[in-house]
């Protein structure tokens, strides 16, 4: 499957999510559960404070896991944050630099990046900046950040390793990389490898842990550490209305014996790493 198709699939399918009315009750697949998206975020490791921290729209509960709590923040740092989407991350990193540090939240999506862009006025929030750019090719100068954080999009790229040396390239020395993200157990049927929805919904797109771990390494970051690792609630996605709507449409049984099978292949892991 051609990797531009897959992109650009993937930035317009983010993009329907941002702009659909009431977002989180209609959400597009992706790496998320069903649930409610403060409900989503409590199961993937934010606290009920960090939730209420952030203006109402910046948390589509579509992440798996919480980076920040990876990243040892302080006041001053400068955070870039790959796939910002509407920008939750991004919010709670800037609270934790403060004034005299920044967030840089870098999406591909027009959407999304709007949608950041109201969610920071909302907040008023003066120590966020949001770009739009590739995270395989960011439109950032070196060694300008002290962390590079990342939820669940990476798995999204097919050219994982020019994303983990763009992050090498643009944090400074001694920078940290934390990210939450999705892994494979073993390899994934190839009707879900091949399908444009598997990869919106993060999981064709997904490979094993020591693939994932030696793109990092190869990008030359050392101290490598998976922070924790678990079973991704794959099977809760697949209660989706808009997951069964596309399993309908592939022929799949969502309730099947097979489907179970598939969401034991995936978990979801937090990884730090440095430069």
């Amino acid at each position: 499957m051609d990797a531009n198709v897959i992109k650009q699939s993937v930035v317009d399918s983010y993009g329907k999510l941002a702009t659909a009315q009431n977002n989180i009750f209609n959400k597009l697949f992706a790496c998320c559960t069903p649930a409610l998206a403060n409900e989503v975020g409590q199961e993937i490791g934010y606290s009920e404070a960090e939730l209420n921290a952030v203006p109402e729209g910046a948390n589509l509960g579509v992440g798996c896991g919480n980076p920040s709590a990876l990243a040892s923040l302080k006041e001053g740092d400068t955070v870039i944050d790959l796939g910002s989407g509407a920008g939750f991350d991004s919010f709670l990193v800037a609270q934790q630099v403060g004034e005299s540090g920044k967030a840089i939240g870098v999406d591909l999506s027009e959407a999304m990046l709007a949608l950041a862009n109201k969610n920071a006025k909302k907040g008023n929030y003066a120590n966020v900046q949001f770009v739009k750019g590739d995270i395989e090719d960011l439109p950032l100068d070196s060694n300008i950040a002290d962390h590079v954080i990342s939820n669940c999009v990476i798995n999204l790229s097919l050219n994982k390793g020019m994303v983990f040396k763009e992050a090498y390239r643009v944090l400074k020395p001694g920078g940290k990389l934390a990210i939450s993200d999705v892994i494979l157990e073993s390899e994934l049927p190839d009707f879900v490898k091949n399908s444009l929805a598997g990869h919106v919904a993060c999981v064709a797109g997904a490979e094993k842990l020591d693939t994932y771990l030696g793109y990092v390494k190869a990008a030359g970051f050392k101290a490598v550490k998976v922070e924790s690792k678990k079973t991704f609630p794959l099977e809760l996605m697949l209660a989706d209305p808009m997951v069964q709507k596309i399993a309908k449409q592939m022929d799949f049984d969502v309730s099947s014996e097979e489907a179970k099978d598939i969401a034991a292949l995936v978990s979801s892991i937090t990884l730090s790493a440095i430069k």
